[in-house]
């Protein structure tokens, strides 16, 4: 999957501004992270929901790559096990002066070469995590993530809004 240009784009704000193009966003997503920052370079929450409907959010080190966002978590955390219950979900992230909240789905992955492509960049970030059998492993990880290993999921989002000053733009992806 590449990165794909928006089916919808409309512009959210109360006065007659352009919508922000999705390239803005897209190329912030897409900017190498600045030398270790294993965590993640941009603020990113996980929304999930649990099995009895209430919500949860969590921190997560999301990566940008080939047009989706990946994480890893470990299976036995409250995020993997709500993902596996219900892989609908949200993404909010705060990007340099742009603010996104992104609705989709999460799943892991086992496709090996986006494992080999992903833990490349999740290396080059600072984290020296290593591919395993069962999963990423690396010699410290995350507080709240869980002992691994740890599964990479592929964030697929449908819809992303963005926020930035006194106007917000939504656009809808067909996925």
């Amino acid at each position: 999957m590449t990165d794909q240009a928006p089916v919808e784009t409309t512009y959210l704000g109360s006065t007659e501004q352009p919508a922000m193009e999705w390239s803005q966003a897209s190329d912030l997503l897409a900017a190498p992270p600045p030398p270790d920052t294993p965590g993640g370079h941009y603020s990113t929450y996980l929304g999930t929901v649990r099995p009895d409907g209430r919500p949860h959010a969590t921190r997560v080190g999301a990566r940008w790559y080939d047009g989706d966002l990946y994480f890893l978590s470990a299976p036995g955390t409250r995020k993997s096990r709500n993902l596996a219950a219900n892989p609908a979900s949200t993404l909010a992230i705060r990007l340099d002066g742009l603010d996104l909240v992104l609705e989709g789905e999460a799943a892991p992955v086992d496709d090996p070469a986006v494992l080999d492509a992903v833990g490349a960049l999740i290396r080059q970030s600072g984290w020296p995590v290593e591919l395993t059998a069962g999963g990423f492993t690396a010699p410290f990880g995350p507080q709240e993530g869980g002992p691994p290993p740890w599964l990479l999921y592929r964030f697929v989002f449908e819809t992303v809004f963005g926020q930035r000053g006194d106007g917000a733009t939504r656009w809808r992806f067909a996925r």
